[in-house]
């Protein structure tokens, strides 16, 4: 993923007669540059694998822990596996989408890519919405292969398949945002694992993605926070299909709108000075 993208400098170049030629252009463009992630993000083994191998191997342990166990009110009236069925689809998440992106920006940004590539005709925003984009659809594939593992183990399928869809979008969205604002704080790639993980690992515990949090100060502070409405918006759709979640999208929305902001005003695309 370190390596500049000619062919989509290369349509920017042609002429489009009118608005909708231009609009047609921009859309081949941008479809070209989510191929060009996801080509780069397959011909990477290391990092296919581990966005994969973790999630699943998490939900397969516990399914040999929880698997075909009863409700508890520990799991809030749920089973063992329907509980971290959700947990650990949202931690793939936010692992594909603000981990690996916040990482991934500030390496290319130290390799002198993103320079080269701002120098280049392909808009700004074409590129960020091919990363969003190729996000999204890593996020997705982990999402069913979790539900996938997790049905092994009598996890039943979501129940709103519709809510899994609206809180998934705004979860990623929310999340790259906030990767691309981390990449746009880090001074140095070699930082920039140690920020993400300082960051990522106290929401990630305090939400209860690994186990359930049942102190209620702790609960409405990290309902405050990113990690826990989401999944709290995703563990909903996944076992009682009761609808939107207004209140947890709203945290989402209002932390990606937070973390876009940071990022358009503190985004570099050259190196930073040693």
């Amino acid at each position: 993923m370190t390596t500049l993208n000619p062919v989509a400098v290369g349509v920017t170049d042609e002429t489009a007669d009118g608005p909708s030629g231009r609009r047609r252009n921009d859309l081949a463009v941008l479809l070209h540059q989510i191929r060009y992630e996801q080509l780069s993000f397959w011909r990477n083994p290391q990092a296919m694998i581990f966005t994969f191998i973790f999630p699943l191997a998490f939900i397969a342990i516990i399914g040999a822990v929880f698997g075909g166990g009863e409700a508890s009110d520990f799991f809030y009236g749920r089973t063992g596996m329907q509980y971290y069925t959700a947990t650990i689809a949202a931690v793939s998440v936010l692992g594909a989408c603000y981990g690996q992106l916040a990482i991934a920006l500030a390496a290319r940004r130290q390799t002198g890519v993103l320079k080269r590539l701002h120098a280049t005709p392909l808009p700004a925003w074409i590129y960020f919405a091919g990363l969003l984009a190729h996000c999204l659809m890593v996020s997705v594939i982990d999402v069913i292969l979790v539900v996938g593992v997790g049905a092994l183990y009598d996890a039943p399928m979501p129940s709103d398949w519709a809510s899994v869809g609206v809180t998934l979008l705004l979860g990623s969205v929310c999340y790259c945002a906030l990767g691309a604002a981390v990449a746009s704080l880090v001074s140095n790639s070699e930082a920039a694992p140690a920020v993400v993980q300082f960051v990522q690992f106290p929401l990630v515990f305090i939400s209860g993605s690994y186990f359930p949090i049942h102190s209620d100060t702790l609960n409405t502070l990290a309902g405050l926070l990113p990690v826990k409405p989401f999944n709290d918006a995703l563990l909903s759709a996944f076992t009682t299909g009761d609808g939107l979640h207004w209140k947890q999208h709203g945290v989402l929305l209002a932390w990606g709108v937070l973390g876009t902001l940071i990022a358009v005003r503190r985004f570099r695309w050259d190196p930073r000075p040693e």
